[in-house]
């Protein structure tokens, strides 16, 4: 069992970061900011211009440490990590399977089915607090709509159809998103999923938590051994991890959006925390970006029962487990992927 521990996010601009002895250090402009022992760290996410010694690098290579960076606004941009864990027949398995279109349908259908599972328990979840009449009418068609969606999954499909089906649970999905959101402030609003770059608030907010996620579960499935940019549902392409964007779409409505709603109506999220961006974006400003990595920290830490284990466990590890169950599967312990699933 891997043991849950921190991630040290560091976002403050023109940061150094290197070792004295077991110890990361945190300076700005030659003064110490923050110390933190290296055995307590899973991993470091640097934003902007963050920069870190070669031996500190080094240090967390050895200790199975990865450290991303990410642009100021949270595009991916590179990552350090060490020696590849597990064994190179996992591997091998898994390139296998991404060849073989039967299996591959087979890890993608489990995975599809658990994202539009989720996505309809999050709807299910806000129509039993609408009190508009008509939202709540659209809010339930949507969960038909998504329930029927699932229904054709389970008849068995190649991936293109797999594929079209995922598209299409994901725009009725999206297109009830807003009546989710019980804040007042029209700069709150959602109309539709925009992503390069993100043309509103809430768009800026899921496209960061999504580019967390991504973050996490690439480590997770580093631990275990496999192959992040080798995946079942997303198309390979240069540079995309399409096992761990596979993976992610378990936990977008469970992880993500329900962090960016639970935000946004408890008042923790107003339209002023935003700005336009050089490339006509919509970004978050510095104190906000701090506070939405705490958010997602704190969420992580939270304890809920895994649904195929029936074990407590907290959210962080929970995507620990899924890569675990990946890899079980790949190597024949389990006859299916036990997709996660929102109960």
């Amino acid at each position: 069992m891997k043991s849950h521990l921190n991630t040290l996010f560091v976002t403050t601009q023109g940061a150094y970061l290197s070792k004295d002895g077991e110890v990361l250090v945190a300076k700005v402009e030659g003064e110490t900011r923050l110390k933190v022992p290296m055995h307590m760290l899973e991993s470091v996410v640097c934003f902007g211009q963050v920069s870190c010694s070669p031996f500190l690098m080094g240090a967390a290579a050895d200790r199975g440490i990865a450290i991303s960076f990410l642009s100021l606004y949270g595009k991916f941009l590179a990552r350090v990590q060490g020696p590849v864990s597990g064994n190179v027949l996992l591997r091998r398995e898994q390139y296998r399977i991404a060849d073989d279109r039967f299996r591959c349908a087979k890890i993608a259908t489990a995975i599809v089915t658990a994202k539009i599972a989720n996505g309809r328990r999050a709807l299910q979840r806000a129509r039993l607090l609408q009190s508009d009449s008509r939202k709540r009418e659209e809010l339930e068609k949507a969960i038909n709509q998504l329930a029927g969606a699932a229904t054709q999954l389970g008849s068995g499909h190649d991936l293109d159809s797999i594929r079209g089906h995922e598209g299409e649970a994901a725009s009725t999905y999206f297109s009830v998103l807003d009546h989710l959101i019980r804040t007042k402030d029209p700069k709150l609003r959602f109309t539709k999923r925009s992503r390069r770059p993100p043309e509103d608030p809430v768009n800026a907010l899921l496209s960061f938590f999504y580019t967390l996620l991504v973050s996490d579960v690439s480590g997770a499935l580093e631990s275990v051994g496999l192959d992040p940019q080798v995946g079942f549902l997303h198309r390979d392409r240069p540079g995309r991890p399409s096992l761990s964007l596979d993976i992610m779409e378990e936990f977008r409505a469970f992880l993500c959006d329900r962090l960016v709603l639970t935000m946004v109506n408890r008042g923790q999220v107003k339209g002023t925390d935003f700005k336009l961006g050089e490339t006509g974006g919509v970004i978050m400003k510095d104190k906000l970006r701090g506070d939405v990595l705490a958010a997602y920290q704190e969420r992580k830490k939270k304890e809920i029962r895994h649904p195929f284990l029936n074990e407590k466990m907290t959210v962080g590890m929970m995507i620990h487990i899924q890569a675990r169950l990946l890899a079980r599967h790949i190597r024949g312990d389990l006859d299916n992927y036990p997709p996660f699933l929102w109960r």
